[in-house]
């Protein structure tokens, strides 16, 4: 892995302090050299609206050529109602669209769900993985990333606690990195 690989990374909550961001965080500072992970936000995106596709906000223009800049994807994302937050869904309308013009073809991603549940988002990572597989977005698929109790994971500075974590995080980020470059080698 003699380049390095820029990763857009798509966090689905909004709020400040959430754990998905932290997770998100914690996985650009245990990511091999080889990659550089740097969140793309989404949170002043504009409601997508197919009537704009001819010419977009610049908000949605902009954020629609991050995501065809970089060489891979990974969504760290909550769980809303065992589904993806509306905010996130949005985003990937933005750089799907219009039909035959998406910014996410042929990207490897992954994802990763977080949450203070037991649970661990396991049916907000099952809906994404389906969204993008339509996308054609070869999605890592193993290990599978479902990150439960995160409430428990993070100091008050929002750093992680938990040893048994950093080192699954470690593997996960890793494995990905290997994951882009087979991808890769397939289109390039």
């Amino acid at each position: 892995m003699a380049d390095t690989r820029k990763v857009a990374v798509i966090v689905g909550s909004l709020r400040k302090e959430s754990f998905t961001r932290k997770v998100a965080n914690a996985l650009a500072s245990l990511a091999p050299q080889a990659l550089k992970l740097e969140i793309v936000e989404i949170g002043g995106l504009p409601l997508y609206n197919q009537d704009d596709d001819a010419s977009p906000p610049k908000a949605s223009a902009d954020f629609k050529q991050r995501i065809r800049a970089s060489d891979a994807v990974l969504f760290a994302t909550p769980e809303y109602n065992r589904s993806v937050p509306g905010v996130l869904k949005n985003a990937i309308d933005i750089a799907s669209r219009p039909y035959g013009d998406s910014a996410w073809s042929g990207k490897p991603g992954a994802v990763i769900s977080v949450s203070p549940g037991a649970i661990a988002g396991f049916g907000a990572n099952h809906h994404l993985r389906q969204a993008m597989v339509f996308l054609n977005v070869p999605m890592l698929q193993q290990p599978e990333a479902y990150l439960g109790g995160a409430d428990k994971l993070f100091d008050a500075g929002g750093k992680l606690t938990s040893d048994s974590t950093r080192e699954f995080l470690r593997k996960f980020v890793e494995e990905f990195a290997r994951w882009i470059e087979v991808n890769l080698r397939k289109t390039g």
